[in-house]
């Protein structure tokens, strides 16, 4: 069965089904700009209704049936199925858990009990956290569309758009689910929808400057309306709905950012922000329905330091908004709080803002080098961001102070992924590992061996992660796609050899732990070191590849996992879908999947 579009992992075979070209593009364009920026991907699963069949309500209003009382009625039951569901879960998961589960320790359990609670419980939505107190306070019943028709405009930063022949019918036409993947390549953003006979693409835009990262809001995805965030090398942002061909256009001629966008990433449960890294070390919190505004970001040990404040959310102790010449981007993370914050002492023409929201919601600078990739908890309190420094930094969202700093083992990390129950950190670096961070224990689970150049991309393979296992993959500039099962109780002990870095206890280590004991909402001043530098090889255990297939094709860039497929996609944009075998909905590893906490004493073993 091994060829080149297809091999066979220990759940069956993987095949090709699928492979998507890029357009041919003039030699002119196709220059060393376009490999500076390699593809990337975004999918989203948008459902759509299913057609209704028109013999069964008049056989209904035949018999004297009311079918809208019949209809309240199933909404209602579905609706307290919903709210039921929940508990259900943790009651089915407390009967089937084994003696050995049950007893996990403390200092992890309630921290990430509270956490699970505190997504099942809370009424609000969590990305409010992340926003600065609203100036006006009104809230907006309607979603806004954007501004312009991107078939009509006059835009020099927009030079084509194409999409498929009557594209409105083919929506309009769609049953079930529909699987749709964008990717850039070159100065070409494409639109492509899996798993159909079509090979074209829905959409096919043409800029002027190059995309470097994009990002589709799966929360707000529907067969009506898309919502697409696109960041480019000269830092500008467009918003995009292909849906209606319609865009907007953010920080504008990089108005307040003129830096190239690294990473793009929607805030999880939130429809309207959305995360941006730089290439000169910053994230940038945008609302997608705030215009720009005039915004001065403070420098660390500049002469004369714009002014800023404290988070509101932050405690008063936090050094990190009061930057100065001895500025520690391994320690602290530099704020800046915009003008038109309700709390921002500013003077002059300034305070013309102080009534009007706009953006940036809020300013981070976390390094001196580029931020190269940065990725969401799944519980959305926390982000895990990596820089061109070798630094992987685990920031608290909430009250936007960096918690924990971990260095590579050499050289930069390239990508980043937190793992589905929010327990690990997985990073690729031009050392050519795969790192497990436990962002818990503040320390280094794992490596895993099996590149021979920088990893491009790293993904987690979520149906096949319980827990207690976790599936991921990775490709690399080698060529490689390598796929990973981690499990504690498979790992060998390595030699530990006391020398030069001495590890942390675990009682003092666990510092999300010790911070949500302490109080939820805000991450407290901790006595343990924030910066922690790089294990040796002997103190840390390697996780061998459970299977590693060489594709012939150019650079492979990204990878991603759908429930029924496997994405990858080379520097090129030759994209390929690769049909997996299904997981057995029945099996034990779905079922504790994203629930079940793991105890101290299973990643002990190998210490």
């Amino acid at each position: 069965m091994e060829s080149d579009s297809a091999f066979v992992a220990p759940e069956g075979v993987y095949s090709v089904t699928e492979e998507h070209k890029p357009p041919a593009v003039p030699a002119p364009s196709t220059t060393a700009a376009a490999s500076i920026y390699p593809t990337r991907l975004s999918t989203v699963i948008v459902r759509f209704n299913h057609s209704k069949h028109g013999s069964s309500p008049g056989l209904a209003q035949l018999l004297g049936a009311n079918l809208t009382k019949d209809s309240r009625r199933d909404k209602d039951k579905e609706r307290e199925k919903e709210k039921e569901r929940p508990f259900l879960d943790e009651r089915s998961l407390s009967s089937s858990d084994t003696p050995d589960e049950s007893h996990t320790s403390p200092e992890i359990a309630s921290p990430q009990t509270a956490l699970v609670q505190d997504s099942i419980m809370s009424p609000e939505p969590r990305h409010k956290l992340f926003a600065h107190p609203s100036v006006s306070g009104k809230k907006k019943a309607n979603y806004s569309k954007p501004k312009h028709n991107m078939r009509t405009t006059s835009s020099t930063f927009i030079t084509r758009m194409q999409s498929a022949e009557g594209l409105s019918k083919i929506l309009a036409s769609k049953q079930g689910d529909a699987t749709f993947v964008f990717y850039n390549t070159g100065k070409t953003f494409l639109w492509y929808e899996v798993g159909t006979k079509v090979k074209e693409p829905l959409t096919r835009i043409s800029f002027s400057a190059f995309p470097t990262c994009h990002d589709v809001n799966s929360l707000t995805a529907s067969p009506v309306r898309l919502d697409v965030v696109i960041g480019f090398n000269t830092g500008d942002l467009v918003w995009f709905d292909p849906m209606s061909s319609r865009y907007g256009r953010l920080n504008k001629q990089g108005s307040i950012s003129s830096s190239p966008c690294t990473a793009v990433r929607w805030v999880p449960s939130s429809s309207t922000l959305f995360l941006v890294s730089h290439a000169d070390g910053t994230i940038i919190v945008y609302d997608k329905e705030l215009d720009d505004g005039v915004f001065s970001a403070t420098v660390p040990g500049a002469p004369t330091p714009t002014p800023s404040l404290p988070h509101p959310n932050a405690p008063p102790s936090q050094p990190q908004s009061q930057p100065s010449a001895e500025w520690d981007p391994l320690t602290t993370m530099c704020i800046t709080v915009p003008p038109w914050h309700p709390e921002a002492s500013v003077g002059g023409s300034a305070k013309a803002d102080r009534g009007v929201a706009k953006n940036p919601v809020s300013h981070w600078r976390l390094s001196r080098r580029g931020v190269v990739d940065f990725a969401f908890s799944p519980d959305v309190k926390h982000v895990a961001a990596i820089s061109e420094d070798g630094c992987l930094r685990v920031i608290d969202a909430f009250a936007e102070q960096l918690i924990d700093c971990h260095a590579s083992y050499f050289g930069a990390l390239t990508c980043v992924a937190w793992s589905p129950d929010g327990r690990l950190i997985l990073t690729g670096g031009q050392d050519d590992l795969l790192t497990i961070f436990s962002p818990w224990e503040q320390r280094v689970v794992a490596r895993c061996q099996g590149h021979s150049s920088f990893v491009s991309a790293v993904a987690f393979d979520e149906l096949r992660c319980d827990g207690r296992t976790y599936r991921f993959g990775s490709v690399g500039e080698d060529n490689k796609l390598i796929l990973w099962d981690f499990s504690s109780g498979a790992l060998h002990r390595p030699k530990l050899q006391h020398g030069h870095h001495p590890r942390v206890s675990m009682s003092s280590s666990v510092s999300l732990a010790a911070a949500y004991r302490r109080g939820t909402g805000s991450t407290i001043q901790l006595a343990a070191p924030r910066y922690h530098p790089a294990p040796s090889r002997n103190e840390v255990s390697v996780v061998q590849p459970v299977l590693v297939k060489h594709i012939e094709a150019d650079l492979l860039t990204a990878l991603t996992f759908l429930p029924r497929a496997l994405l990858t996609v080379t520097k090129a944009g030759h994209a390929r879908m690769w049909v997996r075998p299904l997981a057995t909905p029945g099996s034990p590893r779905r079922r504790g999947h994203g629930r079940q906490a793991l105890s101290i004493s299973d990643l002990q073993d190998v210490v």
